[in-house]
């Protein structure tokens, strides 16, 4: 198998340090909800460790939750409601969630708040090493002391300036320093430290978690696009300088970002407001068709939200639901379906071409149903189609979704029949009913009112 690590730009051959496979992913801000983006980023993450599973590795995965941030804290002020409050009901929301798209649960959610200790001796480390320096109980990274830094991003030193989450204060050597601990301010919540009360930074969460729980050194490190720098950049400083051992991580995969529509230049954020809610896009569509959607561009490549995209995937599954449901031949010929197991292995080893992968899905699909119908025996097909199905995390149950879209058609065409009935045109009021029943609607009378459902 191939990954292109975003350290290197390169598209390698995948070994790992142990027998285990050592991964560590990037987890939710826990200030609200999650929308499709953050669940592009998960699946693709789950879909990465169910192959590796799959291709007989153990998986240690960790994901972090960030339960002390600026806008946990901005959050919790504007709202009255303690920090530990928010975080906790975000996380049983998360994880809800997370299994109802069938992401597999880590094998630990360390939260932030309960590494301080950690954090605070990585810092007085890194002090020590003079890579780290205190001003007024703040304490700051030295990026002119790691030689590496911007390697991940591809950027230089002279090239940077004070981006996303780093704060510009005028006291720093550098512009480009980054916080490892900010001294106490009114309205949050402080820790004791060898620098004053406060509490950490953002950056050395990860560093801390992840060291912590994984080792200096580790195989993978996933999150979005949008995290590789500053975050994951000032994670790379801060573990390297620490541990004096690098790589710290042997493969850094990140993924495309989703954005809600073509005129939307910015990624989806909760911030911002321009997302779709996770919880509204599981009520309305089918888990398979979610996960197809989001896997069918390779996990590097930016992607446009599409809810029409999402109903002509639930259509194409329903060939796919045929073939599971037909009856066939256990006298006929076997299928012979190497090829299709051959090919989707193909795809996924060549940077977990997802998009490959599921085009051989549904080929499977379209042959096992040419060959049901010309009487070969294809349970050996079946059988493939559901274990490479599962890879993906696609059960192809056959789940009808409420199409939000035709309910203002189906509504409008009740009260047309409505309308018909009480002028006795009973004839057209009944063509009506028997239309909705063709297309999987089935109306139900009642003295008050008529009443609908997708069969």
């Amino acid at each position: 198998m191939k990954l292109t690590d975003t350290l290197s730009g390169e598209k390698k051959d995948f070994y790992s340090l142990n027998k285990i496979v050592t991964m560590y992913v990037c987890g939710p801000n826990l200030y609200g909800p999650c929308h499709v983006g953050h669940a592009l980023s998960f699946i693709v993450f789950d879909v990465l460790k169910r192959y590796l599973l799959y291709q007989g590795y153990e998986v240690n995965h960790v994901q972090n939750f960030t339960d002390i941030e600026d806008r946990i804290i901005e959050t919790s002020n504007s709202e009255s409601r303690s920090i530990k409050e928010i975080s906790e009901y975000h996380i049983d929301r998360f994880l809800d969630e997370m299994d109802a798209l069938r992401v597999m649960r880590a094998n630990a959610y360390p939260k932030a708040t309960d590494y301080i200790n950690e954090m605070i001796d990585m810092i007085k480390s890194l002090i020590a090493k003079e890579i780290a320096y205190q001003i007024d109980g703040d304490v700051y990274y030295r990026v002119a002391k790691f030689k590496n830094y911007g390697n991940l991003s591809r950027r230089s030193l002279d090239e940077m300036e004070s981006g996303t989450r780093i704060e510009v204060d005028e006291r720093k050597e550098n512009p480009s320093d980054f916080a490892l601990w900010k001294s106490s301010k009114s309205g949050e919540p402080a820790w004791p430290s060898p620098w004053g009360d406060g509490r950490p930074g953002w950056h050395i969460e990860c560093s801390a978690m992840s060291i912590s729980l994984l080792g200096e050194q580790f195989d993978i490190h996933g999150g979005g696009h949008d995290v590789i720098f500053p975050h994951h950049e000032n994670e790379i400083a801060q573990s390297e300088g620490y541990s004096n051992k690098s790589p710290v991580v042997g493969y850094w995969l990140h993924n495309g970002l989703l954005r809600l529509s073509e005129k939307d230049t910015e990624k989806m954020t909760r911030h911002q407001g321009n997302f779709i809610s996770l919880e509204d896009a599981i009520k309305e569509h089918s888990i398979d068709a979610l996960r197809i959607f989001l896997l069918s561009s390779h996990y590097r490549s930016p992607r446009i939200y599409s809810t029409e995209e999402i109903y002509g995937i639930e259509n194409a599954l329903s060939r796919v639901h045929h073939s599971l449901e037909n009856e066939y031949s256990i006298n006929g010929e076997p299928l012979n379906v190497d090829e299709h197991e051959k090919s989707f292995i193909e795809a996924m080893d060549d940077d977990l071409n997802t998009p490959r992968a599921i085009a051989q899905i549904f080929e499977l699909s379209r042959d096992i149903n040419k060959a049901i119908e010309e009487g070969f025996n294809v349970e050996k097909g079946i059988n493939l189609l559901k274990e490479l199905g599962s890879i993906l995390g696609l059960t192809f149950e056959n789940v009808k979704k409420e199409n939000k879209e035709a309910t203002p058609f189906i509504e409008l065409l009740i009260e047309l029949r409505k309308t018909m009935r009480s002028k006795k045109y009973f004839e057209e009021a009944d063509l009506i009913r028997d239309k909705l029943k063709e297309l999987k609607v089935q109306l139900e009378d009642t003295t008050d009112s008529t009443k609908w459902k997708y069969l």
